[in-house]
């Protein structure tokens, strides 16, 4: 059957494609390609960890971005963030038209327990091409992701735009991170009350561990903990050291669940994908189609960008360029550049409290707690070149 032809799922609300492993089903949005729900077949049961809006069903206000009519799950941004401000004549979406325009499926297919889709889009903004190629492998509750950008020129800012709910109970996920060495939290107020929006932590604050972040109201707020802060809406963004020269291995994102009995984890890149940013969002945005409801979602988001402000930001000189850590990539057209992104889930133990280091291993990730308990989890990190 040709790819074209191949029947769509309403799914949450939204014509979408499944692709399938004898472990994972995932659905891609044909509007804005996100990817979600995503169910994995772990040894503790099923794992459904990623958030889709709760107005995913519903009619939205004439004018609502499409980014957020889909919002669910991952989603690619070129470029990443609001792109209030145009750049060169440029006039991008919020997190570009790879967010929000309709994709073309390529191919879907399964075989020998794994599977794999592949979609294109060509935006209109900046003209070139992109694809999308989603990978899941026989006997493993992983997601491989890869995106390729042809004939593009120019700067570009990008990211992955993960997103996962979390149990009601508070500080229930555990959040760690690869090493970082910079640390700071939205340098203007993320929301405002005059707007109908609210936010906890203190604008530009600097910080150097996740367990210590400067309260606006004075005191800290522990990140590494979540859900937390109920009625906020905050974002902070952190660099790994190894996004500097010279460094191959994977950076890592992982959060744990305890009581549910898995962590969940994100690899990537960091020449490529340079920082993350962490959204906390938990119901402080009383604005439409928010209205206070989208609580307990934590935004884990791989991106090369000066915080969420666009391409005109990331772009221009700003202070975390001016630290070396890099805000945009150059494309050339004469060069694809391929973004390459992984994410699992990994059943744990009891008393496996949350992920102090990451082993890696031919074939397979250590993961190693706090408390001492260890998993080992098979990924194919070959996906990772050695080069970017």
């Amino acid at each position: 059957m040709n790819a074209a032809t191949l029947p769509l799922h309403t799914c949450q609300g939204q014509p979408s494609w499944r692709l399938k492993s004898d472990r994972v089903t995932a659905f891609l949005t044909r509007l804005g390609g996100h990817l979600g729900p995503v169910t994995f077949e772990t040894e503790v049961g099923r794992v459904q960890p990623y958030a889709v809006a709760p107005w995913s069903r519903e009619r939205l206000a004439a004018g609502t971005a499409p980014v957020l009519r889909v919002l669910r799950g991952d989603f690619f941004c070129a470029p990443f963030g609001g792109n209030d401000t145009a750049w060169r004549g440029e006039r991008h979406p919020a997190h570009g038209e790879t967010a929000c325009q309709e994709w073309a499926l390529r191919q879907l297919s399964t075989a020998g327990g794994g599977g794999e889709l592949v979609a294109e889009l060509r935006p209109r903004v900046r003209p070139g091409r992109v694809v999308k190629r989603l990978t899941l492998r026989p006997g493993e509750t992983n997601l491989y992701c890869q995106h390729e950008l042809h004939g593009f020129k120019g700067p570009m800012s990008l990211g992955h735009h993960a997103m996962l709910r979390f149990p009601a109970t508070e500080g229930a996920g555990r959040v760690t991170l690869s090493p970082w060495d910079h640390g700071r939290v939205c340098p203007l107020p993320f929301e405002r009350a005059a707007m109908g929006g609210y936010s906890a932590l203190r604008p530009g604050a600097r910080f150097r561990t996740l367990n210590r972040v400067p309260l606006a109201n004075g005191g800290y707020a522990n990140l590494s903990a979540y859900p937390a802060r109920e009625g906020f809406e905050d974002l902070v963004m952190v660099s790994a050291r190894s996004s500097r020269p010279g460094r191959s291995l994977p950076a890592w994102t992982t959060v744990t669940f305890p009581k549910q009995r898995y962590v969940w984890f994100a690899l990537k890149d960091p020449r490529i994908l340079a920082s993350t940013i962490l959204w906390h969002s938990n119901g402080g945005r009383h604005y439409p189609p928010w209205n206070g409801r989208h609580r307990r979602v934590l935004g884990l988001e791989e991106v090369t960008s000066y915080f969420h402000f666009g391409l005109a930001e990331s772009a221009a000189p700003n202070p975390l360029a001016r630290t070396g850590v890099p805000t945009v990539l150059t494309l050339r057209p004469d060069r694809p550049l391929s973004v390459r992104y992984v994410m699992g889930v990994a059943a744990i133990p009891s008393g496996f409290d949350a992920v102090r280091q990451v082993l890696f291993r031919p074939g397979r990730l250590v993961l190693c707690a706090r408390s001492g308990r260890r998993v080992e989890h098979p990924v194919d990190l070959t996906f990772f070149p050695t080069t970017p």
